[in-house]
Parts: C-alpha cells; structure tokens; sequence
C-alpha cells in the first residue's frame, strides 16, 4: 500500500482479527512502509488497549466496527489514495461503479455486468458518531459491499483475512483511479 501511495506519512491503518475479542491494529503516529513490531498493538472489539501505555490508531473504533458487525472478517485495510479523496469530496452519498472486470472482487458478483453503490460518509473526529453513521448505511442496504469512503478521507475494506482485504482494495483503487481518469476526458 506503500509503494502505491496509499498510505503518505502516517496516513491510514491496518488491522487483523486475532481470536475472539482481540484485534492487532496499527499504532498511532507510524509510517504504514517502516512498520515493526513495535508499531502494532492489540485492543479489544471495542477498542481498548490490553497495554493501556501504548496508543491505537484514532480510528481503530472503525476497525472493531468492522469485526462486530462481520463475524467473518478477519483483516480491515484503511488508505488515503488520490483517487479516494478526490472522488469522496465531489461524491454524493455514494459513488456507482458499473462494468468494471474487478467487481467480481466483491462478494456476490460475479460477472462485470454489475454494478455497486459505494457508500460515502462524511469525515467527522468523533469516531463513535462516525461509526454509528456508517452502521446505520449498513442497515439501510450498504452492508452487502465490504467497503465504503469517508469524504476527503479515506478508504475502508476488510476481507476474511489480509490477502482478501488486500485483494478487494487494490480491485477498488483501480476502479476508483479509472473513474477519476474518466472523468478528466
């Protein structure tokens, strides 16, 4: 995610489900290309830390959002790509990507005559209020698609583990880089 530019100085988190009611995410305050044990912890499904002298990322509340809604996540990616952020700040509730060979990265789908409504949800600091947002688009339908944008922000997808997670944030940042390519023609 690095090497894309992703994830520009210490932009975005990572996160995997460890067992039940513990996740290993990203500290606060690390560059996500120079990790090392030191920048990883482990907090609980609500978010807190076990070592109460280390601090989670200030998102992690999305992270473990993420593992108590869907039992069979088991890794969460958070970037902070051009495409994401520009396309998120002139979207509306939702950006509609149609046609694309890589939906068939989404669960469901399984041919590119599909389309999906990726939900867009305002950025706020007060992570809680955010995930409550972002839980109320999942109850309104959004919950069928493993990801969703945070305007001017950043990008959210998780995935039964790393490789899946990855997988289905690399199919979303191309398609979200062809949308904004398109729409400089």
């Amino acid at each position: 995610m690095d090497a894309r530019g992703w994830v520009p100085a210490t932009a975005g988190n990572f996160s995997v489900r460890l067992g039940p009611g513990r996740v290993a995410v990203t500290r606060s305050g690390f560059h996500k290309g120079m990790l090392t044990p030191a920048a990883l912890m482990v907090v609980d499904e609500q978010g807190r830390p076990e070592d109460a002298s280390l601090r989670p990322s200030a998102e992690t509340g999305l992270h473990c959002g993420i593992y108590r809604r869907y039992p069979e996540a088991g890794a969460a990616l958070h970037g902070h790509s051009i495409p994401v952020t520009v396309l998120s700040r002139r979207a509306g509730d939702a950006i509609t990507l149609s046609g694309y060979e890589l939906l068939k990265a989404f669960p469901g789908l399984a041919t590119h005559e599909a389309s999906i409504s990726l939900p867009v949800v305002d950025n706020d600091q007060d992570i809680a209020r955010l995930q409550a947002v972002v839980e109320a688009r999942w109850d309104a339908g959004a919950a069928k698609i493993p990801g969703y944008l945070i305007r001017g922000h950043g990008v959210y997808v998780w995935g039964r583990d790393m490789p899946e997670a990855l997988l289905r944030l690399e199919a979303l940042e191309f398609m979200l880089a062809c949308e904004l390519e398109a729409r400089k023609l």
